[in-house]
């Protein structure tokens, strides 16, 4: 008797925590719901993306990739080399594994093992974290069985021939950060232990998993006004280093948060930085209100600007974009807020209000009821 295959799902999308985060929620929820089949993650050749991937007990598979980029570029030549190059090996691999189904989160990484899977006959689903969709999910957009989105207002905004395939999700928050304890969170940061610090509120400003130099340079500028009445906490990303020395007891610097980030965000009276999905969503998890400094200007198609607007229109956030995201607007705003417990309460509510249910678990079942093995 010929042996069964093990059933395969696989999973791409990096280049930034953004880009996989919410992808190893997917995957986390798929074995939470009994998928025991083999789970591959097809990404770039970025050592973090690879640490994150395998670090969740997830096969890695590196592939050569290329940016993908509106404006006109000298690197475009050799961008066109890569993608095609990484086309090339996606398809083999895909073609070796033969996955029941490819689910893409997006990002330049995504776009040729897509196109690899089209090609393939493989089904696959496509991701977008943000308000607008970008241009991997718009060429993914086009032959994805479904297209997943976090707002129902991006439908609007895709392709008229596509919306039909999109389907509201959310996007998908690690488990692990909704298990935050705030308590552990601020006896991590020693705010127990010291009666000056006990009843400190906590700033906690977010670098991202790529750094922000215009967040880093905010906290530097803003620093000794802010620790006068808070406690700043800050993540400021790969090769950032602190704004202040060791005799500032009121602040405490990282420049990565791995197994700690559940209960130092859960720490947090308030979030300050960019306006990144994962930033968002994970934020929102723990109710969370937020002060972004939206990423802006000729190296962005706008997407963090969009981001911020719509979660200051729904009341959880305030938005400094631009010129207007300077120190003293930061100062001025941050501290109104932390002293007011109030419309902290009211902003929290409303982001865990667009947090709403639970994307991971929902996309987990769109792709076990496509595969066959619905719960």
């Amino acid at each position: 008797m010929k042996a069964v295959s093990e059933k395969i799902i696989a999973f791409t999308g990096g280049g930034t925590g953004g880009h996989v985060y919410p992808g190893l929620a997917v995957a986390e929820a798929l074995r939470e719901k009994g998928f025991c089949g083999r789970i591959v993650w097809l990404g770039s050749k970025k050592e973090s993306d690879r640490t994150a991937v395998e670090g969740a007990g997830i096969e890695f598979i590196a592939l050569p990739s290329g940016k993908l980029r509106r404006q006109l570029s000298l690197e475009n030549a050799a961008d066109a080399f890569r993608v095609l190059a990484g086309y090339i090996a996606a398809r083999r691999e895909l073609k070796r594994l033969a996955p029941a189904l490819l689910f893409s989160k997006g990002g330049y990484v995504s776009v040729p093992p897509c196109a690899a899977a089209a090609s393939l006959g493989i089904p696959y689903f496509t991701h977008e974290s943000d308000l607008t969709p970008g241009l991997a999910t718009r060429l993914n957009a086009k032959k994805a069985e479904h297209i997943v989105i976090s707002y129902e207002a991006t439908r609007a905004l895709l392709p008229e021939a596509v919306r039909g395939r999109a389907v509201v999700a959310g996007n998908p928050v690690r488990a692990e950060i909704s298990r935050g304890d705030r308590a552990k969170g601020r006896s991590l940061l020693g705010l127990d232990k010291d009666p000056s610090l006990r009843d400190l509120p906590v700033i906690f400003f977010l670098g991202g998993s790529q750094g922000a130099r215009q967040v880093n340079q905010l906290v530097a500028e803003s620093l000794s006004r802010l620790t006068e009445k808070a406690f700043v906490l800050h993540q400021g990303g790969p090769g950032a280093s602190s704004a202040a020395g060791s005799e500032n007891t009121r602040y405490r610097f990282y420049q990565y948060i791995r197994e700690e980030m559940p209960d130092l965000l859960a720490s947090a009276d308030l979030v300050v930085g960019r306006s990144g999905a994962s930033t968002l969503w994970e934020s929102s998890a723990l109710a969370k209100p937020m002060l972004l400094v939206p990423l802006c200007g000729s190296g962005t198609r706008g997407d963090q600007v969009d981001n911020a607007e719509f979660f200051v229109r729904s009341g959880a956030a305030i938005s400094l974009v631009g010129n207007k995201a300077t120190a003293d607007a930061l100062v001025a705003e941050a501290l109104k807020l932390v002293g007011d417990a109030k419309k902290l309460a009211e902003m929290g509510q409303a982001a865990a209000a667009l947090a709403g249910g639970n994307a991971a678990s929902e996309i987990a079942d769109l792709i076990l009821h496509k595969i066959g093995e619905a719960p």
